[in-house]
């Protein structure tokens, strides 16, 4: 090979190179990291949350999080890690971003999501969308850098949807994209815009809200008893426990989707939220 054509063939190669060493981390970030479980933190901040209310519910998490027996159950996975990302919402169009997906592999990451949750200002807004809270959440799954064995919503809240469509949709489109949804209905009687709460919120989140394998609710009377409620699911949810038997609910305040226990209580159906929020619409 004469020596102009031997400059070319190596200038060639030499680009070549380059150009595949310029895109090797971006191939490499393209590889998703494997965790027991993708989970997503999604908090009622709706107008019924007070501030008193809200900075109770965000403290909850902040210690849930970094509490040892939780941290414990991460790092005693198959993998030993998970990943997580916090969001708050309200009505529809009304869902804010609080910490972006976060590996927590061990206690100091654990700490470190805590306190980075517990600096982050508290959030407000009107009305109560769960099925856009849920439609939010649903394609998070798909634009991070992990790869889950299991995907759950986490849902905390203190009413019904009331904005932004139905939430069966929503919830049934996620279950058939292998996500699971678990609730934590917030129970108190105290009255929004003039009005009682909706009875039974335990129920209408079993029927219209939570779905998927394994899906389970857990009941906080009230947000002063939400910390230890929060605790409590989040180390059934990174552990892949759930409740044995429906039979459990009335002992232990949890709930499984799928086959309910008979109850004697009112059963408020999926659109009692939309009724009730038409009825304010017309008193005004």
């Amino acid at each position: 090979m004469s020596w102009p054509l031997r400059c070319i063939f190596l200038t060639m190669i030499y680009f070549a190179a380059g150009a595949l060493m310029a895109t090797y981390p971006i191939l490499a970030q393209a590889q998703p990291v494997p965790v027991d479980l993708e989970l997503i933190l999604a908090v009622d901040i709706s107008g019924s949350v007070d501030e008193d209310e809200a900075r109770l519910q965000r403290q909850g998490y902040v210690v849930a999080i970094a509490d040892p027996e939780i941290v414990h159950a991460i790092i005693s996975g198959m993998l030993g890690r998970i990943a997580v990302t916090y969001f708050e919402w309200a009505g529809d169009t009304w869902q804010v971003p609080v910490l972006d997906w976060t590996l927590i592999d061990s206690p100091q990451t654990a700490q470190t999501f805590a306190d980075r949750l517990a600096a982050a200002p508290l959030g407000a807004g009107p009305w109560t969308s769960i099925s856009d809270a849920i439609r939010t959440a649903t394609p998070m799954f798909d634009v991070n850098q992990f790869e889950g064995t299991r995907r759950i919503i986490d849902i905390s809240g203190d009413g019904p949807n009331n904005t932004g469509g139905l939430v069966e949709p929503e919830r049934d489109l996620a279950v058939a994209n292998r996500i699971t949804i678990n609730g934590l209905p917030i129970i108190n009687d105290r009255f929004n815009i003039s009005r009682a709460p909706m009875h039974n919120l335990d129920l209408y989140y079993r029927n219209c809200v939570i779905g998927g394998p394994g899906a389970f609710l857990v009941v906080a009377h009230g947000f002063k008893s939400f910390a230890q409620a929060i605790r409590r699911k989040l180390i059934l949810e990174i552990a892949g426990l759930s409740p044995d038997s429906p039979d459990r609910i009335s002992a232990t305040g949890l709930a499984q989707a799928g086959n309910p226990p008979v109850t004697s209580r009112w059963v408020p159906p999926c659109d009692e939220g939309e009724k009730r929020f038409r009825g304010i619409i017309d008193d005004e």
